[in-house]
């Protein structure tokens, strides 16, 4: 039976459920594989009440891990620059890399990956990027011959479970409260509900499949805060749902690269993925469109891919760097103005003669069509809520007629949320 010797820095959630996986499963993963995984090592500041690390040997200086008799370091402490400056000197100590963690990927992963190849070992991450959601490994080897045009979905269970209970009459802040009691939701959510969490994802999976640059220049963020319930409504009369999206799409030269709120078709694949899940839709020349769903988040979700990793390293050439996909300098970010969507518009306007005639003109002024136009019963102060779905039209033209809207005193409200194309 071979044996793989592993050192864990960092003893929080994500590294006790690890270890307990590891321990739980281990016959089914030496029946399995032949592999026996052994936690030689622990590199914790503090103890974890909700585990006891029998058999390794705990560290309080989490850099002596590194320096140990072992074959891969595991990097679970989360952050950036500490865990870069580990990463670092495990790679100068030739050894491998095993991480969970997307901001450090996402922010460094260019001199993280360079510094790997020049010390002939591995820096592996499958649980970075929607954790039990095989995604990367199917990138980088059972996709690799494949020219994959445009990589789309929702990456952030959070988000998707907070939009999908919005989706059935809920408010925002409520649902966020209770995704914060479940778990799904730090207390402070800043970075699942403003778009980041999911961006990192993106720009790591774009990386992979276009050769986009670790930390990717000139990338669209935009969160869920400003998604109201009466947004699902009018999107349900309009033949669509609402989702966070995270998109990598290669034209030519360019790729794009943006995570937002965004109308998508009811009839798609994506648009009936409820919960905290992931879904991802992969667009390749050679076997169309594929799509991959699973668990993003927890413990054992993230201990999946993390033992996926091991076993991976333990079956590969370890004497041999990963081929991990090079940035090109030929690859440029998609200047996010001059992307085309369609765009649907609410507004709240004056219930006066000849609103609906401007409303149409000030769009047509930018010679962009309306393909649907719905106005609703009157609300309060002689207001009426007016929606409508463009035409295809720039970003930039968008927002000009937006701001155009903004400055028409018969124009109280405005909103604008992108369309997806199918």
């Amino acid at each position: 039976m071979k044996e793989i010797k592993v050192g864990i820095c960092g003893w929080g959630n994500v590294a006790t459920g690890l270890y307990k996986a590891v321990n739980a499963n281990k016959k089914i993963i030496e029946r399995n594989t032949n592999l026996d995984i052994k936690i030689n090592f622990i590199g914790a500041r503090r103890d974890n009440p909700n585990c006891d690390p029998q058999g390794a040997l705990v560290l309080r200086d989490i850099f002596d891990v590194v320096s140990q008799d072992i074959d891969v370091v595991i990097e679970l402490i989360g952050g950036v620059e500490t865990a870069r400056e580990l990463i670092l000197s495990a790679i100068n100590n030739k050894k491998h890399v095993i991480t969970a963690n997307k901001a450090v990927i996402f922010n460094h992963g260019d001199e993280l990956f360079k510094a790997a190849r020049d010390n002939n070992v591995k820096i592996l991450f499958e649980a970075a990027v929607c954790a039990g959601t095989p995604i990367i490994k199917v990138l980088q080897e059972e996709l690799a011959g494949n020219n994959i045009s445009k990589i789309s979905g929702m990456l952030n269970g959070t988000t998707n479970f907070i939009l999908a209970e919005m989706e059935k009459g809920e408010d925002f802040e409520p649902t966020l409260k209770i995704a914060q009691e479940k778990g799904y939701a730090e207390p402070d959510p800043s970075f699942d509900i403003d778009g980041i969490d999911a961006a990192h994802k993106i720009g790591i999976l774009s990386h992979i499949a276009h050769g986009t640059p670790l930390p990717p220049k000139d990338f669209y963020i935009e969160g869920i805060t400003q998604i109201t319930g009466d947004d699902f409504q009018h999107a349900k009369e309009l033949g669509y749902v609402i989702k966070h999206l995270a998109v990598a799409k290669q034209d030519f030269n360019a790729v794009e690269l943006r995570a937002h709120p965004a109308f998508i078709k009811n009839t798609s694949i994506l648009s009936s993925l409820q919960g905290v899940r992931n879904g991802i839709e992969i667009d390749t020349d050679l076997i169309g469109k594929i799509h991959i769903t699973g668990s993003g988040a927890g413990q054992e979700s993230t201990a999946s891919g993390l033992i996926s990793d091991i076993i991976h390293l333990a079956g590969s050439n370890k004497d041999r760097a990963e081929e991990i996909s090079n940035s090109s300098n030929e690859i440029e970010i998609a200047e996010f103005s001059q992307i085309s969507f369609q765009h649907y518009f609410y507004l709240e306007v004056d219930d006066n003669p000849g609103v609906m005639a401007l409303i149409t003109s000030l769009v047509a002024g930018h010679n962009i069509g309306i393909e649907t136009i719905i106005q609703k019963d009157e609300l309060a102060d002689n207001l009426v809520p007016v929606f409508f779905i463009t035409d295809l039209c720039e970003e930039l033209q968008a927002k000009e007629i937006l701001n155009k809207f903004k400055n028409t005193d018969v124009i109280k409200k405005v909103k604008r949320i992108r369309v997806e194309a199918d």
